[in-house]
């Protein structure tokens, strides 16, 4: 309780940020209203609009607003609770493509934790045939390295707990087992317990400006993410959860010492001068993470408290605009890019569903 207040107390010294669960709330409607309002149209089920699902459903789930779960409902009937729509199956691909017969990439599989959350609220088993279908027949081949790039990890791992939990299949922890291993072995640093974003930008065949380790934020952000994500749902007797557990608590660590003194991480996380200056979307999976690990025993409060804190007051700060828009958003990309210009306008909905998340855990932790 005494930390907890201490938390409250550093928070409360600066009043443009949100000081209780109910100020925190109406934040989060704030930005979501901001960002349903200015986009009305469903779009499509590509993992830049199905990232900012992910986030809006952990807005309704948290504020029982209608209209959140209206309109992820909206976007998955207007894409069939579909992601690449390919029915060939022997075209199917797994490398990196935007059209229909990238069907077994992760980007397109993402979508499938938003209609699993929808089938949870209102069970129909078209909500969930597309995801069955694609990953039943991906986990039903000899083939263990789809999650080739860190990404991925957030795509795709958590479909995996979710339609374990839906279908009681052990098929799927067992398939996301192995996948993640074998994405351990092309991108994880041990060493510095972070990741790179795929295997093109391992030391020392890539190198920051400063000849240092590139370690994207982003990249990084969508695997601490999404290990919390598959831990929230993942069950307790699972007999690899100690090493997500262990992986997880390692990246926090390298984390909390790589956040820059105003709150955000820099794009290339352990080179600061490569590509200077705040980002948002790889600060705000930072913070839910940490923010999770807290609410959920894993982190201690003492030590990771001021860390989320800083990045918080960051998001809040700096990154949301006074309208509600969240700026400050690394544009789509696989790296971090010096020279790139992302200021105040710089908003994309993989950034806002980051910020949902981020904020719903820091309601639950205020509100202990």
């Amino acid at each position: 309780m005494i930390r907890k207040i201490i938390f409250c107390l550093v928070l409360w010294s600066s009043p443009a940020l949100a000081q209780t669960p109910g100020e925190v709330k109406a934040l989060i409607e704030k930005v979501n209203h901001y960002w349903q309002s200015t986009h009305p149209a469903p779009g499509h089920a590509f993992w830049d609009v199905a990232a900012y699902h992910t986030g809006n459903m952990e807005a309704y789930f948290l504020t029982g607003q209608e209209a959140y779960r209206l309109y992820s409902g909206k976007w998955a009937e207007h894409n069939q609770w579909k992601g690449a729509r390919s029915t060939e199956k022997s075209e199917w691909k797994y490398t990196y493509g935007e059209t229909d017969e990238y069907v077994l990439f992760g980007d397109w599989q993402i979508c499938f934790q938003t209609y699993a959350d929808l089938y949870n609220l209102a069970p129909d088993p078209q909500k969930i045939a597309r995801a069955r279908e694609v990953m039943e027949y991906q986990m039903s081949t000899p083939r263990k390295d789809y999650w080739w790039w860190a990404d991925g990890l957030y795509m795709v791992m958590p479909v995996m707990t979710k339609m374990h939990k839906i279908t009681g299949d052990p098929l799927y922890l067992e398939k996301l087992h192995e996948y993640f291993r074998f994405a351990n072995g092309l991108m994880y640093d041990k060493k510095a317990g972070l990741y790179y974003r795929d295997a093109k930008y391992v030391y020392p065949k890539h190198k920051s400006l400063n000849g240092k380790k590139d370690f994207w934020a982003r990249g990084d952000g969508w695997v601490f993410a999404g290990l919390a994500r598959v831990l929230q749902e993942l069950p307790e007797n699972d007999k690899h959860r100690k090493e997500y557990i262990k992986i997880y608590t390692k990246m926090a660590k390298a984390l909390k010492k790589s956040q820059q003194a105003e709150g955000y991480w820099t794009r290339s996380l352990l080179d600061p001068e490569h590509a200077p200056g705040p980002e948002t979307s790889g600060t705000a999976f930072f913070t839910y993470g940490l923010l999770w690990g807290m609410n959920n025993g894993y982190l201690s409060k003492k030590e990771y408290a001021p860390t989320a804190e800083k990045g918080w007051r960051y998001l809040t700060g700096t990154a949301l605009q006074e309208n509600g828009k969240v700026g400050y958003v690394q544009p789509i990309g696989e790296k971090a890019i010096p020279g790139q210009v992302v200021d105040e306008n710089s908003t994309a909905p993989f950034g806002v569903g980051a910020f949902l998340l981020a904020a719903c855990e820091m309601y639950r932790f205020l509100d202990q």
